[in-house]
């Protein structure tokens, strides 16, 4: 029984990294956040097929360094602020105005999440890198 279950939720981890790897590859060229779901996706397949886990861990040291460097001064941190809210005023002008290219709310959609994941990663990143000085 539990062999069986294991399976279940090996199938089910890898079909979902594979899908959330597929849509992020997507997002790659549309507006949204591509990066952060094959991100998601990889880490998600590694624990279906232990053998990928060898390449996620690379990529989140590399994922780590750059959340530091993106709140190490008081400049990257208001870029980032003012790429966020570029993103969702965006998204709101894509999903009001119908002449733009690409009009609608599913595109107006995924630059909203985009800019609120972006939010999030700051605040995350912020929070991590001063309980880092903290210690």
């Amino acid at each position: 029984m539990a062999r069986s279950v294991e399976a279940v939720r090996r199938t089910v981890l890898g079909s979902l990294g594979a899908v959330l790897v597929a849509v992020g590859l997507a997002l790659l060229v549309l507006p949204g956040p591509g990066l952060l779901l094959v991100f998601a996706g990889m880490v998600l397949l590694s624990r279906a097929v232990p053998a990928l886990d060898r390449f996620v861990g690379p990529v989140r040291r590399q994922a780590m360094r750059a959340a530091e460097e993106s709140v190490s001064s008081p400049w990257r941190i208001a870029g980032s602020v003012t790429t966020g809210l570029c993103l969702v005023g965006a998204g709101v002008a894509w999903g009001l105005v119908p002449r733009l290219p690409y009009s609608g709310w599913t595109t107006g959609a995924s630059l909203i999440v985009s800019g609120i994941v972006l939010f999030a990663l700051l605040a995350w990143s912020h929070r991590r890198v001063r309980a880092g000085r903290r210690d």
